[in-house]
């Protein structure tokens, strides 16, 4: 199955051997800029995929692996290898998430698999990268939430640490192993040569921690306490999510400008001046004031009325939102960003596009995930050349 657009990454071929979300969100990326991508799974399918049986868990695969081509295939048999070996003198790039060392056990590490095509771009994904004293930790999203730090600081002053709710670490992995291999191509086209580019949960995390290790430098090396909806930095006010009639509505005002557009909004017009909040310093020293005066207007207010009132006074601000109403958000649906798909497999359900966008290519239409090993067949006899008696055998075989 051929992409459907002629997008930035036309004419790359990728082996994907992803698995729950690192990997392939870093693949559903490229499949949305134009590559062909190629997923292999065990004969089973991949983990994600089986969770599909609980729950609502359809939808992370279905989200994750649009656009894409399926396969399966046995790598722990020499056949399986044999086929892998086939792909990747085709293909340009390569990526896998498994554990430490699972690929070089397997005869099909960076090494090897360079030796078969020296132009390959191999890309690691991992939660604590192939080397140092953690390379061989097992890790899933909370853990690298745990680890990195940043369950530490999300919550409150008063409660335990709270994993953020989204699976950060693993996008974010993610997002970055795609500029990674992206990269690599870059620099093939001058050198021809491949190389092996790896990418840590942890390290790309850390840099999300901005704020709060400007607090904890400030504070010459003090662990701050949780700061809830509050600035991870300490360093704004207003910023806070403050209660409406019906929910919560977020609300920042980063300068001087925006805290009087908000005072005159909220006719609050005779603290415009005011010395005890005139600056920004002043007003993060007196946060809980600034919170109460911002409260005593949203309070009696549906958050849609105050965030039209605000918005219209181009104060930042925004409804706190639940999953039900993004879903059917206008300016998702409108950008088509999201659509809402019939899928083959799972039904109705709300399916992404790439946040990435290309001037002058238009926006992929959505190819919808496929069962396994819907696409043995072309890949296996179109691609690699195998006739229907050595497709037959491999089925036999067990080996896809």
């Amino acid at each position: 199955m051929a992409n459907n657009i002629h997008g930035p990454l036309t004419g790359v071929t990728v082996v994907d051997l992803g698995q729950i979300y690192n990997g392939p969100y870093c693949t559903f990326l490229m499949a949305m800029a134009g590559a062909r991508v190629i997923k292999v799974e065990p004969r089973g399918g991949e983990n994600l995929r089986r969770r599909a049986k609980v729950g609502g868990a359809a939808v992370p695969f279905a989200m994750l692996n649009s656009n894409k081509e399926f396969i399966t295939l046995d790598l722990k048999t020499a056949r399986g290898k044999e086929l892998i070996r086939e792909m990747v003198a085709k293909a340009d790039v390569l990526i896998e998430n498994f554990s430490q060392g699972a690929m070089e056990r397997l005869g099909l590490g960076y090494d090897a698999l360079k030796q078969v095509n020296p132009g390959l771009i191999y890309a690691s994904g991992s939660g604590y990268g192939r080397s140092g004293p953690m390379k061989n930790y097992p890790a899933m999203d909370i853990a690298v939430q745990a680890m990195s730090g940043l369950m530490s600081i999300n919550g409150f002053e008063d409660r335990p640490p709270v994993k953020v709710g989204p699976a950060v670490a693993d996008f974010l992995g993610g997002v970055h192993l795609y500029a990674a291999v992206v990269t690599a191509l870059y620099e093939r086209r001058a050198t021809g040569e491949g190389r092996l580019v790896e990418v840590s949960m942890m390290e790309s995390v850390y840099p999300s921690l901005a704020s709060n290790l400007g607090l904890y430098y400030a504070n010459k090396g003090q662990v701050s306490a949780r700061t809830g909806n509050r600035h991870g930095g300490m360093a704004e006010s207003p910023y806070n999510a403050y209660p409406s009639s019906d929910g919560y509505i977020a609300i920042v005002a980063s300068n001087d400008a925006q805290w009087n557009r908000l005072l005159t909004v909220i006719g609050r017009t005779e603290l415009v001046g005011d010395e005890r909040y005139a600056t920004l310093g002043a007003r993060v020293q007196r946060m809980d004031e600034v919170d109460a005066i911002v409260s005593a207007f949203t309070a009696p207010r549906t958050k849609n009325d105050a965030f039209q009132q605000l918005v219209t006074a181009n104060v930042t601000c925004a409804p706190v939102r639940d999953i039900g109403e993004v879903v059917n958000d206008e300016q998702m649906l409108g950008r088509k960003a999201l659509e809402w798909v019939e899928h083959p497999l799972y039904g109705r359900m709300p399916l992404p596009r790439s946040s990435l966008r290309f001037s002058d290519t238009p926006m992929p239409a959505i190819e919808p995930s496929g069962e396994v090993g819907r696409d043995n067949a072309s890949v296996f006899g179109e691609w690699l050349g195998l006739g229907p008696e050595a497709l037959a055998e491999l089925v036999r075989e067990q080996i896809i």
